[in-house]
């Protein structure tokens, strides 16, 4: 499943970087995430609980940050399993000046298998835009209550 998206922020791009580099910030805003931890430098162990249709899943796996330019892109791996399937994902995320703000544009292939890939087939790619707009709006609060705007 392919997922695009582009978010609109009223920071400037290196707060908005920063943020995004933020595992506690980044935690705090996934829909699901039941842990986050540290596993070596831009790895993190991942607890995540997700519903799809009338199935429920808890995924334990990876992300890994690669591929970093300072303020401007990053990529996002994640590999995860659990008992209902499991997620593999590669997003990119590129960051750009837009007048005052920032402009995320967002481009994941994401892979999903097991019982709540054949149970929810027809919902992921729904879930799956849901769940990063949610993460989003949820960033951009942490933002504005950050600066008042």
């Amino acid at each position: 499943m392919d997922l695009h998206a582009t978010y609109t922020f009223t920071a400037p791009r290196d707060q908005v970087w920063d943020l995004l580099m933020d595992p506690a910030a980044v935690s705090s805003c996934v829909p699901g995430c039941d842990g986050f931890e540290p596993v070596g430098e831009d790895c993190y162990a991942a607890t995540l609980t997700v519903a799809v249709a009338a199935i429920t899943g808890t995924y334990r796996g990876t992300v890994t940050i690669a591929d970093k330019v300072p303020t401007s892109a990053f990529r996002l791996i994640v590999d995860g399993q659990g008992r209902v399937g499991f997620v593999k994902g590669d997003t990119h995320i590129t960051l750009r000046t837009e007048g005052t703000g920032t402009a995320v544009e967002v481009s994941a292939v994401v892979e999903v298998g097991g019982t709540i890939a054949r149970v929810g087939q027809r919902l992921l790619g729904s879930v799956g835009k849901m769940m990063m707009d949610r993460f989003f709006a949820s960033l951009q609060a942490k933002i504005s209550s950050a600066t008042g705007v």
